[in-house]
């Protein structure tokens, strides 16, 4: 069976692209380029093969999707288009929400990420556009969801726990533009999956949570106080020592918004900008940190991670 879409007219588009959180300096730039989507049939095919490949098997964990890319000239419609792929997905995740008894609010908070994605490209080169579509696609596919400060993503143990590789777990992911990371935010967050989960996807038992983040990476406590949100939010995970990756930009693009910025004029306002450029100028490196601790209530069976 065909499937079905479309993209709202000129006349609707605005609103939704309202709810999902897009910056209104780019809203002007969607809706008038919407059009050379829509007049120009070798896009609309190429928008129709987008939206395919991504709802397929919607909902399901690991399933790997490479939304094509668009064989045009660079400019602002190469770097929108994947805007238009998730708007003209949005009845399909809605409908896979519905489905799920997933509430409204969730959805709504969850698909906003569309929006701070371009935030953050709009903060990183003055533009409009998309900064990574291939991580917006487990938004739009019924894996991820914003739960208060963080965001939980479906997946599977793989090689990081002490546990059978196609186990449930969540990853943990902290986006930006949401305020500072405080034990009560994050307290708040885990209490709220803990709940979303048992509710809404009761046949996956997840026992752990995992995160795989710079945030993790033990040096930082060399430069922080044991008090500071970071180094309290590291110690409530068991942290690997022999996985981590080096990923200088990482802090760089995350603090400072931009990776190729030079380490030698990184500003040094915050403890974490300290942190973060004082470590690269006097020669060391960041690594992503892999952490896991168990997600079960106090009490609760641990069968599926060991400890």
């Amino acid at each position: 069976m065909p499937l079905s879409w479309s993209l709202p007219d000129a006349d609707e588009l605005p609103e939704i692209l309202i709810d999902l959180a897009v910056p209104h300096e780019d809203i002007e730039v969607l809706v008038r380029m919407r059009r050379r989507v829509t007049d120009d049939p070798e896009l609309r095919r190429f928008l129709e093969a987008s939206v395919e490949e991504l709802v397929r098997d919607m909902g399901q964990v690991g399933v790997r999707v490479e939304l094509p890319e668009l064989d045009w000239p660079a400019g602002p419609l190469q770097r929108c288009f994947p805007a238009y792929v998730f708007v003209a997905a949005l009845p399909h995740t809605r409908a896979y929400h519905r489905e799920r008894g997933v509430p409204a609010e969730v959805t709504r908070r969850t698909l906003a990420d569309l929006g701070r994605n371009m935030a953050v490209h709009r903060r990183r080169y003055g533009r409009t556009g998309v900064q990574a579509p291939r991580w917006l696609t487990h938004h739009f596919r019924g894996e991820l969801y914003q739960l208060g400060r963080l965001q939980f993503e479906r997946a599977r143990a793989g090689k990081w726990l002490d546990a059978a590789p196609d186990a449930p777990c969540l990853n943990l992911h902290i986006p930006d533009f949401h305020g500072p990371l405080t034990p009560a935010a994050v307290d708040r967050s885990l209490a709220l999956a803990r709940e979303f989960f048992a509710r809404h996807f009761p046949e996956e038992r997840y026992s752990a949570a995992t995160c795989h983040s710079w945030l993790l990476d033990p040096q930082l406590k060399r430069y922080l106080p044991a008090d500071s949100n970071i180094v309290r939010f590291q110690e409530r995970f068991r942290i690997g020592r022999d996985d981590a990756e080096e990923a200088d930009t990482e802090p760089v693009q995350f603090v400072f918004g931009d990776p190729e910025l030079p380490i030698e004029g990184l500003p040094r306002r915050t403890a974490v900008e300290r942190a973060v450029g004082d470590h690269l100028r006097g020669g060391g490196h960041w690594y992503i940190g892999h952490g896991w601790f168990l997600f079960e209530e106090p009490g609760e069976s641990t069968s599926a991670v060991r400890r």
